[in-house]
């Protein structure tokens, strides 16, 4: 009975400190800014994602860690009594290495809430290698038609993205006669995504006669945008 206890005990205490992991990971993002002023030149930036992701758009000062190994040498060489902050396209990624920091008795560290999707859609500053992509302008033009317009905006390195994208196509192919299809992809076109106030990924935007009528950011079903099509389309 009382190793049961024990075992209760302990495993309580490990949940708690988890959740405390957790809470102190994710902050809102107005606090996050603050911690991330305070820090300034103290401040550890980890980049989460691959190298490919990394070289087209990352924040001043980050630090790619792709991998394993990556993360062994560079956990070495961080100072515990300095603040981490770290990213991925949303909290996936930056969740498993701030976990992992965590573990490694890194006691401050903070996730980008939103992960970069929402740094880039709140005007944040990126270092980019693949300039600012469409204009609001440009974009306009695409969404000039008689149907009504979908738009897509996602990443092929997201794998929400990927999971909708399919649901997506097939709404589009039913309703051919009604809806036409654009594809944005977000890290290729920054100032757009600034633009159409996107802070995550995937986001689907809805629009008649060139004017937003509807926008979701997330999953979405196909029962979901086939009731928002129909609910424009007359």
């Amino acid at each position: 009975m009382k190793k049961n206890m024990y075992v209760i005990a302990l495993l309580f205490t490990f949940g708690a400190a988890i959740g405390q992991e957790e809470k102190q990971s994710l902050l809102s993002f107005a606090d996050f800014e603050q911690k991330f002023a305070v820090a300034g030149s103290n401040a550890q930036i980890l980049d989460a994602r691959s190298e490919e992701e990394y070289r087209q758009n990352h924040v001043k000062g980050a630090v790619n860690v792709a991998n394993e190994k990556q993360f062994t040498a560079l956990s070495q060489q961080l100072a515990k009594n300095k603040p981490v902050f770290v990213y991925s396209i949303g909290n996936g990624r930056s969740g498993v290495l701030a976990a992992k920091l965590h573990r490694q008795g890194f006691k401050e560290v903070y996730e980008f809430p939103g992960g970069l999707s929402k740094w880039i859609g709140q005007g944040k500053p990126v270092e980019s290698t693949v300039g600012e992509g469409l204009s609001l302008v440009d974009f306009n033009q695409q969404i000039k038609a008689d149907q009504l317009v979908l738009v897509d905006v996602g990443s092929r390195y997201c794998g929400g993205c990927k999971k909708l994208k399919p649901i997506v196509e097939e709404v589009v192919a039913a309703q051919s006669e009604v809806l036409k299809l654009v594809d944005i992809e977000a890290y290729e076109n920054k100032s757009l995504v600034r633009e159409l106030a996107v802070e995550g990924l995937p986001t689907l935007l809805l629009y008649k006669d060139e004017e937003l009528v509807w926008k979701k950011q997330g999953q979405s079903s196909k029962e979901e945008i086939l009731e928002q099509v129909n609910k424009f389309k007359l």
